[in-house]
């Protein structure tokens, strides 16, 4: 092989690296990428006992979210709340600001501790900043006394 042609391979090696490079960095992008749900309340499915809207594994009891709070599932991603008597929603638990997991809910908000952002129980819209994003609904479902999140 001349040096001439080892060159040409060698271009062609780097080449194909520095694609299978970018090809990386684009998935990896692309995986950390946000998706917006929609927020509201048709993100609670509510059933007459049949079973027939069942999710996944029971989160809590209906009696073990407080009225006007809620509760953080860390491990499920979720918070649930409960702005009313008897209303359930739920949301991401991830702060749409810098990705924190929120901590608390308070006063009719769901609270992050790292910049102090706050979202409405209600809806998740953004009540206090820096965040400019409300928290994305969670689909759950609630069938007799037990809350759940909708399977997928």
């Amino acid at each position: 092989m001349s040096a001439s042609q080892d060159h040409e391979a060698r271009i062609g090696r780097r080449t194909v690296v520095t694609a299978a490079g970018a090809v990386s960095v684009a998935a990896v992008l692309t995986a950390c990428g946000s998706s917006k749900e929609s927020s509201g309340s048709d993100a609670v499915k509510q059933t007459n006992g049949s079973g027939a809207a069942s999710g996944g594994a029971v989160l809590a009891k209906t009696t073990d979210i407080p009225e006007g709070g809620g509760t953080i599932f860390k491990d499920e991603g979720v918070v649930v709340t409960q702005p009313a008597a008897g209303e359930f929603k739920a949301f991401s638990s991830k702060c749409t600001h810098a990705g924190c997991t929120v901590s608390t809910v308070s006063d009719g908000t769901i609270n992050c501790p790292c910049h102090g952002s706050k979202f409405d129980v209600a809806t998740g819209d953004v009540k206090a900043g820096p965040a400019t994003t409300p928290l994305p609904a969670t689909e759950i479902t609630v069938e007799g006394d037990s809350i759940s999140l909708a399977s997928a």
